[in-house]
């Protein structure tokens, strides 16, 4: 997703097997990118224009809009198990959830967390019962039961939480939190680190910190499991952790990397976003 102002955003087809983009596809405003979980809809996330578009997945023509004007910075999105509904963030004013009926293509309701914040990232538990929401003002993870669409508790992590990724036996949840850095004011100060999460105890296990700093942002792990791979957003570098030991490695690259894939990934569809596959 090529992220433009209004009417000025493009997606870019790249071949998995040879890694070669295709001819670009104009889109409204694509900040983010998910797929229906039956496959019958590409959802582009709007979050200027605050609506989803959904879109034939192959030829990305438009097929219908859900209007969400009441989700300033609509976000990141996951799903519920059996496809019915997803829950978008919405990053900016207040902060807060949007539950959205994937069927009859509805806003359901929107949900005001505790604490005013900055919602960003969101990830399904495995067992299917709680999404986890990173929330970057309050340096840690809401935890939301989707079905009533209320929040049960709070998980402190870091400072600037901002992303999740799953471990491949399904058991922990390795968030990210971005730190501070000189374009955030009037924040705590801190370095960046990844906080390991259980699922069954839903409590912290691990804290890995980026030594010296660092701003480990969104990815993804490697296909055995053993490496998480983090961009460091604003850092100019890419993270690669060591998921035993918490050990990093760091690569420099260019700058400003909001996110990466690690490719291929087990499963056998996409839902978009980084990698999440099912």
């Amino acid at each position: 997703a090529n992220n433009g102002t209004g009417k000025n955003g493009s997606l870019t087809p790249v071949d998995p097997k040879t890694g070669k983009p295709g001819q670009q596809i104009p889109v409204d405003d694509p900040y983010n990118m998910y797929f229906m979980p039956d496959g019958s809809s590409a959802i582009i996330v709007d979050e200027a224009l605050r609506q989803l578009d959904l879109r034939d997945p192959q030829t990305m023509a438009l097929k219908s809009v859900i209007a969400t004007p009441d989700c300033a910075g609509i976000n990141h999105a996951d799903f519920s198990v059996d496809g019915s509904y997803a829950i978008f963030t919405c990053e900016y004013g207040d902060g807060g959830l949007l539950k959205v009926d994937l069927k009859n293509q509805k806003v359901l309701g929107r949900l005001d967390l505790s604490r005013m914040g900055m919602p960003q990232d969101i990830r399904l538990s495995p067992d299917g019962k709680v999404f986890y929401v990173a929330d970057m003002m309050n340096d840690g993870v809401f935890l939301v039961d989707g079905d009533s669409f209320k929040e049960i508790g709070f998980i402190a992590t870091g400072i600037g939480t901002h992303g999740f990724v799953v471990s491949r036996d399904g058991k922990r949840l390795y968030v990210s939190n971005r730190g501070s850095h000189k374009m955030e004011q009037g924040r705590a100060k801190g370095p960046g680190s990844v906080t390991v999460i259980d699922f069954a105890t839903r409590s912290v296990v691990a804290q890995w910190p980026v030594p010296g700093g660092g701003s480990p942002d969104m990815g993804n792990v490697s296909a055995d499991g053993r490496q998480l791979w983090l961009s460091g957003r604003f850092d100019s570098e890419v993270y690669m952790f060591d998921t035993t030991s918490g050990a990093v490695t760091r690569i420099p690259v260019g700058a400003e990397p909001h996110g990466l894939t690690v490719w291929p990934q087990p499963g056998r569809y996409s839902q978009g976003h980084t990698g999440n596959m099912r």
